[in-house]
């Protein structure tokens, strides 16, 4: 999810994508998606030592709600690759969304060679309003994992042709982290969206307030 490869300009990957767009075969339900931003930020913390980043991934959703993704980023000098699974749909007026997710640093900057874990997640869907819940399921880092709970809640509206979104989010965590865990405690943050482009500001307890931008593009294959 995080990424600092200055060297992939933001061309080149609508070049790729449109190359790939053209030279795949048409799966129904396979899509892809790419994106550039200033900071890498997860939780409020920034992943990639506050440099740009990179990132892209391929998901599969089948029509019944089911799916199935993996997303690569850069780290400021190290990468970071997830995999995720789950399955989405409706009861009544409520959405849900419940999976696995498998966070890996194969080039880890950290001081252990273990950083990877993974979470299980659900979110429920109303109107606007959606709330999550992340609870770590593994980790090797955190041996008391299963009180490590991620909180959230997001807030999207329509704003003369501008998507303006709200967020706030709460970890409660004890875990030690590769630099100090700064992660416990909230974070909130505001973005305003169009046309991929996304202007955001977000702030954690722990840290400065932090200002980015960013861009993505989806495509299917």
């Amino acid at each position: 999810m995080k990424k600092s490869l200055l060297s992939i300009t933001l061309t080149s990957l609508l070049a790729t994508s449109a190359f790939i767009s053209t030279q795949a075969s048409a799966v129904e339900g396979l899509s892809a998606n790419a994106a550039v931003t200033s900071n890498y930020l997860w939780r409020g913390i920034t992943q990639s030592n506050d440099d740009a980043a990179v990132s892209g991934g391929i998901d599969f959703e089948s029509k019944s709600g089911a799916y199935v993704g993996t997303w690569v980023s850069s780290l400021g000098g190290s990468s970071e690759f997830d995999f995720y699974a789950g399955y989405t749909g409706e009861a009544g007026d409520i959405t849900y969304d419940i999976g696995y997710i498998f966070y890996g640093y194969p080039s880890s900057v950290a001081s252990t060679a273990d950083a990877d874990f993974s979470e299980v997640y659900l979110s429920l869907g109303y109107d606007a309003l959606t709330l999550g819940v992340s609870v770590l399921a593994d980790a090797e880092w955190d041996a008391d994992f299963a009180d490590d709970i991620y909180y959230s809640a997001e807030y999207a509206i329509d704003v003369e042709g501008l998507e303006v979104g709200f967020h706030a989010g709460f970890y409660d965590t004890d875990a030690s982290f590769a630099e100090g865990n700064v992660y416990d405690g909230y974070d909130l943050g505001v973005s305003i969206s169009k046309n991929g482009f996304t202007f955001g500001i977000n702030d954690h307890e722990n840290t400065n307030s932090t200002v980015y931008v960013s861009y993505s593009v989806d495509f299917d294959l």
